[in-house]
């Protein structure tokens, strides 16, 4: 039977009524499962996060172990090239570190064991030089008592704190050595096994186009913390010199040790300069002859850093990798946090592996040669 076109026609109209219809149904804002997925990445990283902070003393070394190993892979390359073995590498490598850092902390250890045993002199000095503070601090007291406000310091004598830290540093040393020697030995054998370790993390995925992204990730994450270790190290390196060179022109005590620290606390971003301050400020009140003559190194000091912050680390590191300072900060906040001084020094790090990997998953699926 021949069907006419103008049985047809009720057809496709209703049809067309039907799709309007449903396309004028609004659309979820947030999907049932887009929500769900929400919640359970939410779960699983808080879940992470409070496995980082319990197992501390485990994760910490270990990771630690990774980025700097990962950092020094290319002076491990290098020294292969040479027909230097692997192993060997590794323990030159970290026997040369840790004789850097030796050094470091004899330049660091030696003054301040020295001020240690002068505490009671330093206390002295430091009451008498106060006291042309006395007549602002009397005119503060007074203003207090005529506005009927309470200071429950004004009576309180100045004492210099009391050094109770044999038996905490006793406590506290058992476990930090253990954990310095998982790191130690999880760094030599990690430099040593990286290039069997690169393959076989290659190797684990099964298309030829992961095996691509996976390497090209991982030559990325190599690359950019071997640059970002020699770069962080040469500029810290200036600021010590620079920090060295001016306690020796105001005649500040021990300029090389007050240099090296200067170089060590610029590792931790916004937390080291601001210690070092502190340092420089309280080393200077204390030894010179006067205020004014005392706070000439901590004013100099404020300028190296924020030539250094805001100019030469931004151009150099920037060219390579940009770091968002609001997430340079809130990822220092965060491992300063978590796992303290050492994560403040490993914040920067693992913020440029989050980096290169957020970058890899936002580009096209098209593999691309590393």
């Amino acid at each position: 039977m021949r069907v006419l076109p103008n049985d047809r026609a009720p057809a496709n109209g209703d049809a067309r009524a039907a799709l309007a219809d449903h396309d004028t149904r609004p659309s979820p804002i947030i999907r049932r499962t887009d929500l769900i997925a929400y919640v359970l990445t939410s779960l699983l990283a808080i879940s992470v996060v409070a496995v980082l902070y319990v197992a501390k003393a485990f994760f910490l070394p270990v990771v630690a172990a990774f980025v700097i190993g990962t950092m020094l892979s290319p002076a491990a390359n290098f020294l292969e090239r040479h027909r230097i073995p692997r192993a060997l590498s590794a323990v030159l490598i970290v026997s040369s570190l840790g004789a850097g850092v030796t050094f470091i902390v004899g330049l660091i250890s030696a003054p301040v064991m020295q001020w240690t045993g002068r505490l009671p002199e330093l206390a002295g000095l430091l009451k008498d030089k106060l006291h042309i503070f006395d007549r602002p601090l009397a005119l503060w007291h007074e203003l207090q008592s005529m506005l009927g406000v309470s200071n429950a310091f004004s009576a309180a004598p100045f004492q210099m704190p009391k050094l109770d830290w044999v038996q905490p540093a006793l406590e506290f040393l058992p476990p930090t050595f253990t954990e310095f020697l998982v790191f130690l030995a999880t760094l030599i054998l990690f430099i040593a096994s990286w290039r069997d370790l690169r393959r076989a993390l290659v190797m684990t995925f099964t298309s030829h186009n992961s095996r691509l992204r996976a390497l090209r990730v991982l030559n990325a994450i190599e690359d950019h913390l071997g640059a970002y270790l020699i770069t962080v190290t040469l500029i810290n390196m200036g600021v010590g010199a620079a920090t060295g060179l001016v306690c020796w022109v105001t005649g500040m005590p021990n300029p090389a040790g007050l240099g090296a620290l200067a170089a060590t606390l610029n590792y931790l971003p916004i937390i080291g300069p601001v210690a070092m301050f502190a340092v420089l400020a309280l080393v200077g009140v204390m030894a010179m002859p006067t205020i004014g003559s005392g706070v000439i190194a901590p004013l100099a000091f404020v300028g190296i850093a924020f030539l250094e912050g805001h100019f030469v680390t931004p151009t150099i590191i920037g060219r390579r990798l940009e770091l968002n300072a609001l997430a340079v900060f809130l990822s220092l906040a965060f491992w300063t946090w978590l796992w303290g001084p050492m994560g403040a020094f490993l914040s920067s790090p693992l913020l440029i592996v989050a980096l290169i990997l957020r970058d890899d998953l936002s580009t096209s699926s098209s593999p691309q040669l590393p």
